[in-house]
Order: structure tokens, then C-alpha cells, then sequence
């Protein structure tokens, strides 16, 4: 019985040479319109769909594979006695390979200028039909959709004169996934262009089952972003340790969105535990930047995941000796240095993720709420504005510890404040945070200004050159009031400002806004803090 496959492709990358391929192995090649046009100009023996059905392509090419000649040749079960006496009576013959990609619906549309007809015309009715007959009868029919997979099917013919049945299903589930993602695309630019309704569909695969939820009795799965490119969870490659739970993926992505957040040139770390930065730096060598980001507190820092944005190298491995991480997410390991981290523990998790040096792929986040799912596009900048709005000078010299201390801001839960310290020139550690509490106040007066104290207790005591220049409380002063306070909203009353000083904190940053604002400004003169207002909130919840 010859062996017969039907091409018709919108994508004609590669279809010449798998056509070639198909022939070589014995198959009849059937084409329709433009694709039979291209695969006769390459001298590829080519029998056209009008032939088998009889019918001429007709309206445009809207009518042309729509008949039961080829799907009667693609669905009739071949150990079904009755489909095959059907099949002989009305002179169907069996399709047994199928591919076909779909008109450039999505890529219509995405001009935001297209016209309705436009739009319409690049809906595809046939090829749609054709992936989902196959698919349906994947145990006889092999359907391809994606011209990465012709390697695949060729190698198989090669080697075997056959498709396997475990590549044709995962083929078929392949297609019944690009034509629901095709549908959606159609019906979500339709209710919009038709309706004026927003519809939004999310596509996810995988369904990877993890030990358990944020908690022991909660049942928790992760599926994978079909589409997503760019540095993300999803494309980081695990070179050791147990699997992730489900926690790790929260924090995961909060190290990943601090650090990107940074924008920084030079080597960084962010320590992340229940999902805020707990440590922040910058540095000379990565090493450097480790050392600042655990100084920001060593506290929290146990059981932490670290991620960084270069090479994790053998200096910065050495360091972790008697610290205990759960995961380090880096662009790569130096070999040696992977030796050393796998040496430490069996359970120590290490991610290789490439792309810190690309854009994340998606402008807008999502939150699942019960009975629904809320859309915003990124929380994108630091700054819309710079305005100094008090007597006291806010040195342009602070300007790069102000975008350190507001972007760690940002990546903490609000209520956040955080307090950045330019250790070196030129490179900054999150020396304090508050995160998470209803009101301001105690997220500077109970959180971030004492764990910054705290952490400079721990940086005075192991330094005896220090210990020798100075007092304790002569080098919090002095590190106090070169420390920029950034808050990640307006100050509703002037007690943020009052506690701040209190501490020593002269520089602050905050969006202002309030209706106070001219109270908490007559505040900072008063006590002689400079106040910038940046004009942007950056609420994390």
C-alpha cells in the first residue's frame, strides 16, 4: 500500500528538504495551493488535494482540503473492519502523515494598525481541521504542526521505515495544543475587535507535582510557561540537589526580579528568605558583593537562596563552608567551584539559569485571587521624578546609593523601607529593611533601623582596626547619617521622618503625594533631614 503524507504549510521553513526526505522514504506527497507550487519548483514529485477530491481550490483558497476524501483518509480506523469496507466503497485512500502550520493569525494581529478584514482573512479554518482529524487518529496518522520536529520524524523513517507510537502522541498532543492556543488567540483579538470585551487565556504546561504547598498538608503542582522566554524559572537548568518545593519557586522568583531590578554592572548578590531580599549588594568581586549582601543579616540568611549575576566562581564557593543555603541560582558555575558547592551538601539545590542579560519576555503580571485573576503590567523604574523639596542639600554624590536603596525597596513586601550604605566607593549594601507591616513606622523604628544596627555590631566586632579608631556607637552615627532611607510610599504623617532621625538617617526617599506632605516637609527642616520626592509608589503585596 503506498504510504501517503499531505503538506500544507503557511511556515516554509525546512518543508522542502523534509519533503525530500518523505519521498525518499516512500511516501506520495499531496499539497495544496502555494506549498505545491514551491515543492514542484524543487522537483519534488507533488499530486495536488483538487486530484484526490475532485474539487478545485475554490474562494480564495478558503475551500480546499474540506472533504471527506481527505479526512475520510485521515480518521477511518485501519483495524476497524467496517471503516475500511467504507473506505474501499467510496474510494478513500489513507492519509498516514500530516503537517501543517497555521496562517500567521497572531502575527496580524500583533500590528496594532490591523484592519478587522485583514485580521479575519488570516483565520484559518482548514489547516486547524486537518491538525485535529490526525491528531484524533494519532495511533495510524502522524501530524506535525512545527517544522522543529521534521528531524525528528525523519530520523525515525530513517532508521526505522516507520513513526514509533510514542513520538506520534506526543505529535498529536502537540497539535491539539497549537490549535487550542490558536483558538484562543482568535477568540481574544475577536471579543475585543467584536464585543469590546477583554478575555484573557493562559497557557501552561507540565504539571510538575512538588512535595507539598507553602505548607505539609497542602498539595501543590508547577506547570511551565509554554511561551516563556528570557530569564525565568522555568528555563533554569538544576545541576544538583533535591527537587524544588514550592516555597523555593516564591523565592526563586523574588531573588531573580531583585536582581534584574538592579540593573547593576558590577558582580551582585541578593539573599532571599520568605520571599524579601534580606541581603543586597554590590561589589568589586562577586566575592565582595557576597560578604556585603550577607552582612545585611547574617540572621535570616540561614537557609536562604542566593542568586548572583556572574559566573559563581571558587573564591565565593570557599565562603559558604559553614553556611547553610538551600539554593544558588547563577548564570553558571566555575567547575571547580561546582565540585566544592556539590561536596557541601547532597541536598544544596543549584540552578544554572542563562539570560540575566535579557529583558524578562511579558509586561504584565498575574495574581490569582478566589474567583478570579488580576492583570498589571510590571512595576518598571525607579524614579519619575527628583525633586529636593527640603533646606537641607541631598548631594548629587548619593544619587547611585538612592537607586540602590529605592530598587531593594521595591522588592520588599510593603509596608518596605529599606536602608541602603555605600560600604566602598561606588558599591552599596542593603544594610536594614522593614517589610511587610501595616504601618511605616514599625517598619523603620522595629524593623530596619535596629537589624541595621544590629548588623554593624557584627561588622564592628570583627574588626579590630575599627574597634581602635572608634566606639560602637561613634561608627553607627557615622554610618548613619551617610545611609540613604528609601520608602516604597508617601509618609501619611511626619512620625516617619521623626523616628528616622532618631536613629541618625539624614537622606530619605519617598514618593510623596500625601496631603501632609507640606507637615512632613516642615518636619525634615526642622530636624535638618534631607527629603527627595520621587514621584513613584512601589507597593509589593
Amino acid at each position: 500500500m503506498t504510504k501517503r503524507a499531505l503538506i500544507s504549510v503557511s511556515d516554509k521553513t525546512g518543508i522542502s528538504e523534509f519533503a525530500k526526505a518523505l519521498t525518499q522514504n516512500g511516501f506520495e506527497i499531496i499539497s495544496t495551493g502555494g506549498t505545491s507550487a514551491l515543492l514542484k519548483k524543487e522537483g519534488i514529485d507533488v499530486k495536488d488535494v483538487s486530484d484526490i477530491t475532485g474539487f478545485p481550490e475554490m474562494m480564495d483558497g478558503r475551500v480546499k482540503t474540506l472533504h471527506p476524501k481527505i479526512h475520510g483518509g485521515l480518521l477511518y480506523l485501519r483495524d476497524n473492519p467496517s471503516h475500511v469496507k467504507q473506505a474501499e466503497e467510496n474510494g478513500i485512500s489513507a492519509i498516514d502523515i500530516v503537517v501543517v502550520n497555521l496562517y500567521p493569525f497572531r502575527e496580524t494581529v500583533a500590528n496594532p494598525d490591523v484592519k478587522l478584514e485583514d485580521a479575519i482573512e488570516n483565520i484559518d479554518i482548514g489547516g486547524p481541521t486537518l491538525l485535529r482529524s490526525a491528531a484524533k487518529n494519532f495511533a495510524s496518522v502522524a501530524v506535525i504542526c512545527d517544522p522543529s520536529d521534521y528531524a525528528v520524524v525523519s530520523t525515525e523513517l530513517n532508521k526505522n521505515g516507520d513513526i514509533s507510537y510514542d513520538v506520534k502522541k506526543k505529535l498529536a498532543v502537540k497539535a491539539f495544543r497549537h490549535t487550542a492556543d490558536y483558538d484562543s488567540a482568535v477568540d481574544t483579538f475577536l471579543s475585543k475587535a467584536l464585543l469590546d470585551e477583554k478575555v484573557k487565556r493562559l497557557s501552561f504546561v507540565g504539571g510538575e507535582k512538588l512535595r507539598y504547598g507553602e505548607n505539609w498538608h497542602q498539595e501543590a503542582t508547577y506547570y511551565k510557561d509554554l511561551n516563556g522566554f528570557g530569564p525565568n524559572i522555568s528555563n533554569a537548568k538544576q545541576l544538583h540537589g533535591k527537587e524544588l518545593s514550592y516555597n523555593n519557586y516564591i523565592d526563586i522568583d523574588n531573588a531573580l526580579l531583585t536582581l534584574k531590578d538592579l540593573h547593576s554592572k558590577d558582580p551582585s548578590v541578593v539573599i532571599v528568605k520568605h520571599n524579601n531580599p534580606c541581603g543586597l549588594a554590590t561589589g568589586k568581586t562577586l566575592k565582595d558583593a557576597f560578604l556585603a549582601a550577607w552582612d545585611g543579616d547574617p540572621i535570616s540568611a540561614f537557609g536562604s537562596i542566593v542568586c548572583v549575576n556572574r559566573i559563581f566562581d571558587v573564591e565565593t564557593a570557599k565562603l559558604l563552608d559553614k553556611k547553610f543555603i538551600e539554593i544558588i541560582v547563577a548564570p553558571g558555575f566555575e567547575l571547580e567551584a561546582l565540585e566544592i558547592l556539590k561536596n557541601k551538601s547532597e541536598t544544596l539545590r543549584l540552578l544554572e539559569l542563562d539570560g540575566f542579560d535579557k529583558p524578562f519576555d511579558s509586561e504584565y503580571v498575574y495574581k490569582h485571587v478566589t474567583g478570579g485573576l488580576l492583570e498589571q503590567t510590571r512595576d518598571i523604574g525607579l524614579f519619575e521624578k527628583w525633586d529636593i523639596v527640603t533646606k537641607a542639600a541631598f548631594p548629587d554624590s548619593k544619587k547611585g546609593l538612592s537607586e540602590f536603596a529605592m530598587s531593594s525597596c521595591k522588592c520588599i513586601k510593603s509596608n518596605s523601607i529599606s536602608i541602603a550604605y555605600e560600604y566602598e566607593p561606588g558599591y552599596y549594601m542593603l544594610l536594614g529593611m522593614g517589610a511587610g507591616q501595616p504601618n511605616r513606622v514599625d517598619s523603620i523604628g522595629k524593623l530596619a533601623a535596629p537589624k541595621a544596627r544590629n548588623n554593624l555590631k557584627e561588622m564592628y566586632d570583627r574588626n579590630e582596626e575599627l574597634q581602635k579608631a572608634m566606639t560602637y556607637e561613634e561608627y553607627v552615627s557615622k554610618v548613619f547619617s551617610e545611609c540613604v532611607m528609601a520608602s516604597d510610599a508617601f509618609f501619611p504623617f511626619d512620625d516617619s521622618v521623626v523616628y528616622a532621625n532618631e536613629f541618625g538617617l539624614r537622606y530619605i526617599l519617598s514618593p510623596g503625594g500625601s496631603i501632609r506632605d507640606a507637615e512632613v516637609i516642615e518636619t525634615a527642616d526642622r530636624l535638618g533631614v534631607s527629603l527627595v520626592f520621587t514621584g513613584m509608589r512601589h507597593f509589593l503585596h
